[in-house]
């Protein structure tokens, strides 16, 4: 009877090829190699070490994303943007395909397993929150962020408090620290599900007296059916804890949250291809998010010469583009003849920044305003392309 074993199974250092004892039967003896096997993982994952990851060869680079909720929606929608379109045949099947990069596979997987299948090696890149990554990765050295900010998943990790009771004057982390009510005895009791960044931010804070129960939903009702004194939960609007007479404390925030690009540094460095779908990826990327909010306005506007419209365009605050104003010439034909009267101006200008910039175009003479959004921005180089091979030393 042979016995296939998951890969990190595999590298066990009981598990052996050779034939069974004639005194342990063959069912017994797999018996006692999947156990002692699984025990043996199971410790490295309890002392905060995942197993090594193992390269198999394969010809696909494997992407993993959200399987469902917000982020999936948000991730696959961010992809679009970037003419990298997500094909699902089936709504029920876990992989799918991107045109757009034939030698890439997405698979659809829970945030926290895109994090540990990375560290296991059966994925390469990932699209993921930082608070997941922080908590599953725990600062592996593997794990390497290739874009840190995708403008969607924003949230922070938060300590809450009851706003009434024994709390209710207490508003700081330092005043939370120091009630006398906590000892060995009595200790601060947190409900969480980041068992691993609690721990580790209550002790960089000095904070001894505390426990942690794990708990994965509706932790805002743990204080006030008194399991917990606390919880540490992600905190986007504030409603729900305001809904449940909870507050947050100064000094309470573990991180500050959103969704990221992550990659496997063995993947980057030994699987074929592997670091050129990541280059194109964060090209497309960096040129939609630079974009994002952006719009071109295009005016025409009288002048002797292109340098005076471009001091008069200059002189106004909003007015200057990402780089300066492009300014070129209209030509106009009268009397069968070709002549200048128009100098027509292009200027990218944030959102928030439109109107005005519209106002203060036509105040200097500006006529036939023209508005459309920026969908792309590709600048000579990609700034986070460069970070990353230095963090590959390559």
């Amino acid at each position: 009877m042979s016995l296939l074993l998951p890969t990190n199974l595999q590298q066990c250092p009981s598990y052996s090829l050779s034939p069974p004892s004639p005194v342990i039967g063959p069912r017994r003896r797999c018996l006692r190699l999947v156990t002692t096997c699984i025990s043996s993982v199971q410790s490295s994952v309890a002392n905060g070490s995942a197993p090594p990851a193992v390269m198999v060869e394969r010809d696909l680079i494997r992407l993993g994303l959200p399987s469902k909720g917000r982020m999936a929606a948000d991730a696959v929608e961010l992809l679009k943007d970037c003419q990298l379109l997500v094909k699902q045949v089936n709504p029920r099947q876990y992989v799918a395909q991107i045109p757009q990069l034939p030698n890439t596979q997405v698979w659809f997987q829970r945030p926290k397993d895109i994090v540990r299948k990375l560290l296991s090696g059966d994925l390469d890149l990932g699209i993921v929150g930082l608070d997941t990554l922080s908590e599953y990765g725990q600062e592996n050295e593997d794990l390497i962020t290739v874009h840190e900010a995708l403008n969607f998943g924003d949230c922070h990790l938060s300590i809450a408090i009851p706003n009434y009771g024994i709390f209710e004057n207490i508003n700081s982390l330092k005043e939370l620290a120091q009630m006398p009510l906590w000892s060995d005895e009595r200790p601060l009791r947190v409900a969480t599900g980041f068992t691993y960044l609690g721990p580790k931010f209550m002790k960089e804070n000095g904070i001894k007296h505390v426990t942690f129960s794990t708990a994965d939903g509706a932790l805002e009702a743990a204080p006030a059916m008194g399991i917990a004194d606390a919880i540490l939960d992600l905190v986007s609007s504030g409603t729900t804890l305001k809904e449940n007479n909870l507050k947050e404390i100064e000094g309470g925030v573990v991180l500050e949250s959103q969704a990221a690009l992550v990659a496997s540094r063995r993947a980057l460095t030994q699987r074929k291809g592997a670091l050129n779908t990541v280059h194109e990826i964060l090209e497309r990327l960096e040129a939609h998010l630079k974009a994002d909010g952006q719009f071109t306005v295009v005016a025409n506007m009288r002048g002797n010469s292109a340098e005076e419209v471009a001091e008069l365009v200059m002189n106004q605050p909003s007015l200057a583009g990402l780089e300066g104003p492009t300014i070129s010439p209209v030509y106009c034909t009268k009397g069968g003849k070709v002549f200048v009267d128009y100098y027509a101006i292009v200027i990218c200008v944030p959102k928030k920044a439109l109107y005005s910039s519209v106002k203060q175009l036509r105040a200097i003479g500006g006529s036939g305003v023209l508005v459309s959004p920026l969908t792309y921005i590709f600048d000579e180089d990609t700034p986070r392309w460069g970070q990353l091979l230095r963090n590959l030393r390559l």
